[in-house]
């Protein structure tokens, strides 16, 4: 299918959602992991091309992100899930997102076959850009070298996109993750260019909150690994066009026997009905890392001196 034209900007999900009025394109292709400054600087010269080739952006995506398919678990965290980073790319101006899956037949995909067959046949691509440290195809074969020399053969422009730097240090989404990893969110937002925020779907859990009387929004976080861990202050959009300040705990709370990674958010002051709504949360301090305690009821008192921080520094902000 062909998800809906979402703010200005087309989602094509897979090859054979491909039209003959998707032909004609000035492309890039990557991860684009949290739309960071690097990125957002290389989307202003693809959309500038846009206007000069008179043909629309496109960005070529893999869900999962191919590092994701190989290392599993064991992968770096990510940033944005898809959700997110449509909303960032949407902000940028891109025209139009091609989602493609990645699994072993596009892992096993040639570097000729998407200079080729993708970005000549398939897309008509006028003009390509690639990041400084772009590789593609089968076993990372493809390079700038090869995007430039199937250009050269087959008639589109290719170009190499200029690295962003702050502080004499690339900016990368490793980098992003580094400094949220140390609760840096004036750093991480330096280098992203906006607030950290995760985005997602308010449902149901434990009610483990309530019985301790502190209700949460529980949003699964659908990553293998996140790139928070702990409790934190935070405001909170979505909820009739308001602002609401709160602290969140993501982690896999251990002195409940949890599974997987999850954002638990309690909202100051507030006790509506808000399953299944679109929630955005924005990380503004980091107060403690997640730990086990000895007893619920020990948590339960964590938790409130957690609040009573979080409250006198919203307080002081």
């Amino acid at each position: 299918m062909i998800l809906p034209i979402i703010g200005g900007m087309e989602i094509i999900h897979g090859l054979h959602n491909l039209k003959p009025r998707h032909r004609g394109n000035v492309v890039t292709m990557g991860n684009f992991d949290g739309v960071h400054k690097g990125h957002q600087m290389l989307l202003r010269h693809l959309v500038e091309k846009s206007a000069e080739h008179q043909q629309p952006s496109l960005l070529v995506t893999f869900e999962p992100q191919p590092r994701e398919f190989f290392a599993g678990a064991s992968v770096p965290p990510r940033l944005t899930r898809l959700r997110e980073k449509v909303a960032l790319l949407k902000k940028n101006g891109l025209n139009r997102l091609l989602l493609l899956p990645f699994n072993e037949a596009t892992a096993q995909t040639s570097a000729q076959w998407i200079t080729d067959e993708l970005f000549h046949d398939m897309l008509d691509a006028r003009y390509v850009l690639v990041g400084d440290d772009f590789r593609f195809g089968r076993n990372r074969e493809g390079n700038y070298a090869s995007v430039e020399e199937a250009g050269e053969r087959l008639g589109y422009i290719v170009r190499q996109a200029e690295t962003l730097a702050l502080l004499d240090e690339r900016i990368s989404s490793s980098r992003v993750r580094a400094v949220l990893a140390a609760g840096d969110f004036k750093q991480a937002q330096n280098l992203l260019g906006h607030e950290y925020f995760i985005m997602g779907r308010v449902v149901y859990g434990r009610q483990l909150g309530r019985q301790l009387g502190v209700p949460t929004a529980n949003i699964r976080l659908h990553r293998y690994r996140a790139a928070l861990e702990g409790v934190y202050c935070v405001n909170v959009t979505g909820i009739g066009g308001q602002r609401y300040d709160g602290i969140a705990n993501i982690g896999v709370r251990p002195t409940v026997d949890g599974k997987e990674p999850l954002l638990e958010v309690h909202i100051f002051d507030f006790s509506d009905n808000i399953y299944n709504q679109l929630l955005t949360v924005t990380f503004k301090r980091k107060l403690r890392s997640e730990q086990t305690f000895a007893s619920i009821n020990d948590l339960k008192m964590q938790i409130e001196q957690d609040i009573g921080q979080a409250r006198a520094w919203f307080a002081q902000s």
